[in-house]
Formats: structure tokens, sequence, C-alpha cells
């Protein structure tokens, strides 16, 4: 729904023509839809409908086109509106005439509407535009007729505008740089749910299916404002596991039509998501929700993936019970004892470093010993001996690491299946990976001195201080013989191939945070924000409001933006914000602030919002003393334990602390 808003300030009467323009998509791509869109005048509404009944999984909706008054004329030709290789800058449709109500099959369809508005001197008018979809035609003409009222307009708007402040006001906070407080408070969030969430398409990827590892780490930000579709999407994700324990890499909700492959970290991501919301919220009970398993055919030998409609098996498991076989089903192991990386780990492009089978990931045993982590901190009242289990494992693995994968000055990216080393210094592409370097930080499992040189090596190598970006890995893949997947056929410094990737090199300030260093993860911070970067507009080139997911560090095209809203970027930068250099840590009701600041910030405030009540907290950094302590009131009292205690009362709180 859109509202124009007029008024004529001049003296004398004015007669204006407002025109109204959408391009009916109806499905993924446009070029290749379009001929199977058929536009029709719907006389009882008054409005223009639109249908692709070759849609699959949507092919009985009807999308509508309406506007508040009776439209004065109409069509569905978009060759009529802008004119033969016509642009919108200039259409020629609409140059003074009124439109022909041409609407149909076999035209390349638009929703054109005009509507006639004569405004007196002072006089103001308003037109509303409705663009939405029904599952019937009468379904359609219901909501037209509803929205033409002014009351149910007004109702609409105030209820999402309530809905947008509620969840994106949630948590609202100032510190000493603007621009990283427009992204923190609104945009990032907003990015992530309308985006990732809801739309699942932009304009780099019209897909609309859901991705098993990414948007289940894009609820993860909505915690602390939206738990309830955190909740809900942890379950969907849950029903996407086949009975093995591996998972379907993407899906369409329609029908479940997806594709399993052997990517060896998805399944990974749902006990890694479980024990973060759990952890946030409180909620435990999601462990005993019962949601069934899916199954399906397995994947031939030597059968990289399949797109099939799997069933819905009649067999259940609690969520537990999916995060185990999770664990159970990604913890292999190879000759090096690390987990074998299949058809790719969180790099989808190295599909060929473990395709036969015998290559290890160590970015994924640094991963895998951070989900052990979890899960048995989660796990530990119901099962002990397992969450001792999972406890040992993961010291295990990370002795592994140290013993297999030291470089001398950082950590190896993988191995391939004949053992040759990926991420060293002897690789003439990629020799240091940012990923194992940001997790052996992140985890805090390994050797804290080693995990210390890796992510100096990092910064030496990867961080551009000129061009203002973080590097995946370097050099980027091109010339030489190795052969790690469809990654080698991005251009080098594109996307994952040594360019920004912004989602997993945001891991690099994280684990700057992690080892203690505010100053180093606050200035990566705000050298990756966008507002920051389109400074430079004429190199960035895209939109400054929300986050890239590549910053290009392509020859003649460095520091170019690429990919922006459909990224798992926007969540990660929100997270690591709050979570680790702000340091808010909310468990539940309880709430500690543990943050990682910069030397020269005097301090931040943050405005919580828990249920009912809400809590105002200035953090004073001011004389503070590495070896001092940290005081926390709450209105006016100190805080037991360094915990604030939350209580959904209706009231405002003042909580101060001064590290």
């Amino acid at each position: 729904m859109q509202t124009l808003k007029l008024t004529n300030r001049s003296s004398r009467r004015r007669s204006l023509k407002v025109t109204f323009y959408v391009e009916w998509t109806l499905g993924g791509d446009r070029e290749t839809t379009q001929q199977n869109v058929v536009t029709n005048w719907d006389l009882e509404s008054r409005s223009m409908f639109a249908r692709n009944s070759f849609s699959l999984g949507y092919s009985d909706m009807i999308a509508f086109a309406a506007c508040s008054g009776i439209p004065d004329s109409f069509t569905g030709d978009r060759n009529e509106v802008l004119g033969r290789n016509g642009v919108m800058a200039n259409p020629v449709g609409l140059r003074g005439r009124n439109l022909s109500g041409r609407c149909g099959g076999a035209l390349d369809p638009c929703a054109a509407l005009q509507t006639q508005i004569e405004l007196e001197p002072n006089e103001s008018a308003e037109v509303i535009f409705l663009l939405g979809a029904a599952r019937s035609q009468a379904e359609a003409r219901d909501i037209i007729a509803r929205m033409r009222r002014p009351s149910e307009t007004q109702k609409l708007f105030k209820a999402t505008q309530h809905f947008w402040d509620r969840s994106l006001g949630a948590l609202v906070v100032e510190t000493p740089d603007q621009a990283t407080n427009f992204l923190l408070n609104r945009w990032l969030l907003y990015q992530s749910l309308s985006c990732r969430i809801w739309g699942r398409s932009a304009f780099y990827q019209s897909g609309g299916a859901y991705g098993f590892r990414d948007q289940i780490q894009d609820v993860l930000a909505l915690v602390y404002s939206q738990p309830k579709i955190a909740r809900e999407h942890i379950l969907r994700c849950a029903g996407r596991q086949f009975l093995e324990g591996d998972v379907q890499h993407w899906w369409h909700p329609e029908a479940g039509a997806g594709v399993r492959t052997r990517i060896s970290d998805d399944l990974l991501w749902l006990p890694f998501a479980v024990a973060h919301y759990s952890r946030i919220t409180g909620d435990v009970a999601i462990l005993d929700e019962s949601v069934p398993f899916i199954e399906g055919r397995l994947l031939d030998k030597g059968e990289h993936d399949a797109y099939y409609v799997p069933s819905v098996s009649h067999q259940t498991g609690t969520v537990w019970e999916h995060c185990r076989r999770a664990i159970e089903k990604g913890s292999t192991s190879g000759v090096h004892g690390l987990p074998l990386m299949g058809a790719g780990d969180w790099n989808d492009g190295m599909d060929l470093v473990g395709i036969g089978g015998k290559g290890e990931s160590v970015w994924l045993a640094w991963f895998l010993i951070q989900v052990l982590g979890d899960f048995a901190e989660l796990t530990k009242s119901r099962d002990n001996i397992l969450a001792d289990t999972y406890r040992k494992r993961a010291a295990d693995l990370a002795e592994r690491i140290d013993e297999t994968s030291w470089d001398g000055e950082w950590y190896r990216r993988a191995y391939f299946d004949d053992g040759t080393p990926l991420g060293s210094k002897q690789d003439p592409e990629d020799q240091i990976d940012s990923m194992p370097q940001s997790w052996a930080a992140i985890t805090g499992a390994g050797n804290k001195q080693r995990a210390e040189q890796a992510m100096r090596s990092a910064n030496h190598h990867l961080v551009k201080e000129d061009d203002k970006l973080i590097q995946l890995f370097e050099p980027p893949f091109d010339t030489s013989p190795m052969q790690p997947g469809y990654i080698k056929g991005y251009p080098p410094g594109v996307r994952e191939n040594g360019g920004q990737y912004t989602h997993g090199s945001l891991w690099t300030p994280m684990a700057w945070a992690r080892l203690g260093n505010g100053a180093e993860a606050v200035r990566l911070l705000k050298m990756m924000n966008p507002i920051n970067l389109a400074s430079d507009l004429e190199r960035y080139l895209v939109e400054p409001y929300v986050v890239a997911a590549d910053i290009y560090s392509l020859s003649g095209r460095v520091g170019m933006g690429g990919w922006t809203w459909y990224t798992g970027s926007a969540a990660w930068m929100y997270r690591i914000w709050i979570e680790e250099v702000l340091g808010f840590q909310l468990r539940g009701n309880r709430l500690s602030i543990e943050p990682v600041l910069p030397p020269d910030w005097p301090g931040y405030k943050v405005t919580f919002r828990f249920g009912t009540a809400t809590y105002s907290i200035g953090v004073k950094a001011s004389n503070r003393h590495p070896d001092g302590p940290k005081t926390i009131t709450l209105d006016g009292s100190p805080a037991a334990d360094g915990w604030i205690a939350l209580v959904d009362d209706g009231g405002e709180h003042q909580v101060a602390v001064q590290l």
C-alpha cells in the first residue's frame, strides 16, 4: 500500500494526472515469466488482475493492482507506457493522453493505473495505491473493497507502523559513531527480516527458496525483538532434516522441493542456532518440540546432489533429537582426524576440494568445536554423559587442528582429497584464508598464542586499508593448477574468490572482539559499514543503507559493492556489534553487560524493551583500568553478581554500568 498526499500551494486551480505503475514478474525471473502472465480488468472491483498459471506453487494466485478511487484509465501493456525501447525516466505513453485499457495475454505485462485529481488553491487530496495477491478473485475483491474505506487503510497503516516500531525498536543504541547508530537502529534488522526472511528475493537473486544454513543464521539477530519468528524458523528447518541426519541444502516451501547434497556444514547450523536461541531467550522448551523428519532417496556413489520432493516421514523426533542426529552425522573424520569437507563446507564454491570423500576442512573443525561446546552446555541437564562426550570430542579436535594444520603463522584452510593442503604458504593461490583464523579465535578452544598470531597474519595479508575491504582469502584463484571448484569461475577478487565476501569477512572483527581487542574490532566494523563506504559513491556504486554481500578487489573495480539486500551479512553485523562489541549478554530474564570497547570511547547507551518494561542502560568507560572492577546498579541499587534481573512489570528502569 502506498499513499500519495497532495496539497495545492498555488493561487490557481490545478489539474493533475497521477499514474501508478508496476511491472509484473509473478515468478523468479521476468524474462522467463512475462510470456505466461495474463492480465485482465475486473469490472466488479475496477482494478487490474494478473495471473501466471504456469507458476509452480502459485498458479492459483491472483495478483492485483488498485487505487482508492476508480481509475480514469489503465493498461496492462508495458510497451504502451514506456514506448519501444523506452525507459521509466521518459515514459512516452504518459504524454497527455489516456491509457488504452489494453489487457490480456501475449503482452509485455504491467499494471498502469491513472487517476485525475482536481485541486483548488490550498486544497488537499490523498490517493492510495494497493498492490497485493489473493487465493481467488472473490478474496481479491474483498481486500480491495475494504482498502477503499479510509478507516480500514488508516487502521492497516497504523498496525504496520506499530509492528515495525516494535520489531526494530526493541533495542536502541547510542554510540559515539553516528554511522553505526544508523545501521543498528532499524536498518540491519529491517534488511534481515524483510528481505532475507520474508521476501527471499532481491535484485541479484529471485529464487524464493529457504537456504538451510542461510536463514537459520539470519533469524538469530531477531531473538531480541521477534523471538517468535526465530523459533518458528528453527522448527521449520528441523522439519527439513532427513532421517539420516543430513538436510536439504535449500528448499521451496510450497511443496518442499529442494536439493540433497554432500555439503558438510549445513546440518550443523541447526544445533548451533538452537543453542544460541535457547541461551538468549531462556526457552529450553523448544528442545522438546516434536518435528517430523523427511525421507528421500540417498545420493548414488559419485552423485554430488539431487533435486526432488521428499516425503514427510511418519517418524518424528524432538528438536533435541534432530540436533543430536545432525551432530553425529556431521562428526566425520579423515586421515588428519578432521571433518570431511564433502561438496563444500561454508564456502560452496570449494565444491571439489573434498568431493572424493577424503578431503578435510580445517574451518569446519573449528565450527564443529563451537557446536559441540554450545550443545554440550545446553544438553547437560538432560544427558550429562552425552555432554561430557561432546566436550571431550571438542577438546580432542582442537588438539588435532594444532597438531596437523598450523602452517607456521596461520592455520591452513583445508586438505584436498589427495592430502594436498589448501591455505598454506606453499600454495600459489589462497595462501591464507580468514575463515580458520577467525574461528580459532572465536571458539577460544585452541592454542591462544597461535590464535593471536593467526589473526595478526590475517590482518597483515587480508585487511586492505587503502581499499577499505577485508578479503576472504589471498591471493584469489586464477591461473594455478589448483582446482578447488566453481569458485575459480569467478573473476579473481569477485565474491568468494578473494573479494570481501562480507558474511565471512565479518568474522574477522568478531574474532578480534573475542580476543578482547575492541579497538581493532570497531575499526574493522566501521571499515565495513556501507554508510562509510558510500562516502566514495562513484567507487562503491550501491545503496548506502544496506549491507552488500560483496566488495570487489578485482583490478579496475576495487571497492565496488555487489549483491546488496539479499545477504546474511546484515544479521551477523548486527549480532557482532550488539553481542560482541557492546557486550549485550541476554540470558532469559537476566542481563549482563560485557563490552569490548576502543580506548577512545567514553561509553554508550542502550534502551532495551523487555516485554512491557523498558531498561535504559548507560555504560561509562571513562577512567577505566584493565584490572579495575566493574560496577552495575539497577535503579540505584547494586546488581547481584553483576547480573541485571529483568522484570516484565511495565515500568521504566535505569541501569548504570561503570567499567
